[in-house]
């Protein structure tokens, strides 16, 4: 995402929290409570160049989070899910998601022209969820990309922390592996790019591609706005980190912030 950074984007996740916590002094305690609960707003992710990349893009992005009919529920950060399966533990059904690709600009430099860019995909699938506590969800999510042959297993729990005043907040643990095509797409070097990159050639097979703990915070403002605050930080597994692109070029250590400003409805 290497371009300048809005004074949004500049933020430390330390100061995000303190923006939030002072602009909801005018909330009242029953905004939290008797609030609505859907959410449409607009926001900056501040997130690796590419995966695997040491350097950060700024990319706007919508902030929805809804509970539509037919047991549909649209989440930027954790997709498009359809229950075919909607009991008092149990759910599951559809699944979607959207991958962020690379472009030259982003690859930088060093990399841009020689390593392939890749364009954005969707991915579809399914999804198995168990409500274990009131807090705590356990779940997976199996997806293919719907152009291409790459196929992703994630494995994941939700655990809802006690509310602090009127910050409403959580964590997740997941991991996520790769079938073969999905691991090359990112993380393979080919010999002629090899060549000229310097690095040894690699061609990455299926397995393990990342474990990641995420926070995410509500602090509202009004009974009808607020700021939702996400922090994620993804390390890569397996051939993933061993990739000659994140070993020379880049990280293993992958750290995302999203920061929007939404409104309740």
């Amino acid at each position: 995402m290497s371009r300048r950074l809005p004074l949004l984007a500049q933020l430390t996740p330390a100061t995000l929290l303190a923006v939030l916590l002072g602009t909801a002094c005018g909330a009242h305690a029953d905004d939290v409570i008797e609030g609505p609960n859907d959410m449409l707003g607009v926001g900056m992710q501040r997130m690796p160049a590419w995966l695997g990349s040491s350097d950060h893009r700024n990319q706007p992005v919508p902030y929805i989070q809804a509970e539509l009919p037919w047991h549909i529920t649209l989440s930027t950060l954790d997709g498009l899910t359809v229950d075919l399966i909607h009991g008092d533990q149990w759910r599951g059904g559809l699944y979607g998601n959207y991958l962020w690709g690379r472009d030259r600009d982003e690859l930088g430099p060093k990399l841009g022209g020689v390593v392939d860019s890749l364009s954005p995909r969707i991915n579809g699938g399914g999804y198995i969820e168990y409500q274990a506590t009131v807090p705590l969800n356990l779940g997976a999510t199996l997806s293919h990309d719907t152009q291409g042959a790459g196929a992703y297993l994630n494995v994941y729990a939700d655990y809802d922390l006690p509310a602090i005043g009127y910050l409403n907040h959580s964590v997740q643990l997941q991991w996520q592996a790769m079938n073969g095509p999905a691991m090359r797409r990112f993380f393979q070097v080919t010999p002629a790019q090899a060549i000229k990159l310097g690095v040894t050639p690699w061609s990455p097979g299926a397995g393990n591609q990342q474990i990641a703990f995420e926070y995410d915070a509500y602090m509202p403002t009004s009974l009808h706005t607020g700021f939702a605050f996400a922090l994620n930080y993804t390390r890569l597994l397996g051939d993933a980190a061993n990739s000659p692109l994140v070993r020379s070029f880049g990280s293993p250590n992958q750290f995302t912030t999203t920061l929007a400003f939404v409104y309740r409805f």
